[in-house]
């Protein structure tokens, strides 16, 4: 009997509580691996981000002590954390000139970034951006006219000829939006009404440099071109507001984002209203767009080559992919910032000139030597 009820007891001791089965040993140290293995690409993913700010901060610096009066790094460094510590001339140059302009590369470069990684993921095609929408031709039409025309809302003229770029930009991304709600908001549609619109708007913009005097033409053509030296911190301020509100909304609908790159009809299938996400996300990047745009020209391949970066480095998971594109953005743009003022010393080269030779041969680099598909 005490073998027996030794035995029993051995017996039920054996079996798994409420007759379920035993947990198996072989599926514990495969999700154990799968948790590792998560866990590593996490953390090599924030490492790409951290490498990307990281090279941000030199070229800022680098940006900010060349010039007419070159700094050194240090003096740099001290000018900003300690502008006591430096003489009047450093600190105005620094305080005034300089760093509002860096500034603005870094939140100009993470908003295009920003506006094309999301164009590109609602649109659900590789090379939408800004451009792709109209926003930049209408915004690049709306400052001409005000140069030609002569339209004064504000008094001052740089906020004004912003003001006109802007309302521009914004009337572009009403009509795509607008037709692609009647029509039933598809990708598609909102792809091809903003090429119409973009063909459009560089008609308008062609007649504006037609009727312009030689001084206003080359204003159109210099504002065009993009430049940062037009610079302050109430623009800089300006544009920082739109990241704000943008930056919030897209965290939140992190994972709708996400799950709309498998589709419409799987987005769908999860609960996702695919039509609002895709033309209040429209709304929220194309205000972004619009005033970067607005404050500092016509600035290409940021919004374009920025999200691609990103992409092969972490991937489609917004989590990283949102914060990844916008260093990649502002990386790009304050290396670009840079370099325009380093080429010929003493005068700055407006950064539309070199973001297109840059961005080009780098694009094309993305595209032929990458070793995995990083889109569909």
């Amino acid at each position: 009997m005490t073998k027996g009820s030794d035995g029993g007891a051995g017996h039920d001791a054996a079996l798994p509580a409420a007759g379920r089965p035993a947990a198996d040993p072989d599926l514990a140290v495969t999700g154990a691996a799968a948790v590792a293995d998560y866990r590593r690409r996490a953390v090599r993913k924030v490492a790409a981000v951290v490498a990307l700010i990281a090279i941000c901060l030199v070229a800022f610096l680098a940006s900010t002590a060349v010039g007419a009066l070159d700094f050194s790094w240090s003096t740099v460094l001290k000018g900003i954390f300690s502008p006591d510590a430096v003489d009047q001339q450093t600190r105005t140059v620094l305080w005034r000139l300089r760093l509002p302009a860096a500034v603005m590369a870094v939140l100009v470069g993470a908003s295009l970034a920003l506006a094309g990684a999301q164009m590109q993921t609602i649109l659900d095609n590789p090379l939408a951006e800004p451009f792709t929408l109209g926003i930049s031709a209408a915004a690049a039409f709306g400052g001409a006219a005000v140069i030609v025309q002569g339209w004064r809302l504000l008094p001052n003229a740089q906020f004004n000829l912003a003001l006109f770029a802007w309302a521009a930009a914004m009337l572009a991304v009403s009509v795509v939006i607008g037709a692609s709600v009647w029509r039933g908001a598809g990708a598609e549609s909102m792809i091809l009404l903003g090429i119409a619109l973009v063909f459009l708007f560089q008609a308008l913009l062609a007649l504006m440099q037609y009727r312009a005097d030689q001084d206003a033409l080359q204003q159109i053509v210099f504002w065009t071109m993009g430049s940062m030296g037009r610079s302050n911190w109430t623009a800089v301020g300006i544009v920082l507001a739109s990241l704000v509100i943008a930056v919030p909304y897209v965290a939140a609908n992190s994972w709708k984002l996400t799950a709309l790159r498998l589709g419409d009809a799987r987005a769908a299938a999860m609960g996702i209203d695919v039509k609002k996400l895709r033309i209040i996300t429209l709304v929220v990047v194309s205000l972004l767009a619009a005033t970067s745009v607005a404050f500092v020209g016509i600035i290409g391949f940021i919004g374009l080559v920025g999200p691609h970066v990103a992409r092969i480095l972490v991937g489609e998971d917004q989590r990283f992919f949102v914060p990844a594109a916008m260093a990649a953005g502002a990386m790009l743009l304050t290396c670009a910032h840079a370099l325009s003022l380093m080429l010929i010393p003493g005068r700055a080269i407006p950064i539309g000139i070199i973001t297109a030779l840059v961005g080009v041969p780098f694009f094309l680099a993305l595209l032929f030597t990458r070793k995995r598909q990083v889109w569909g």
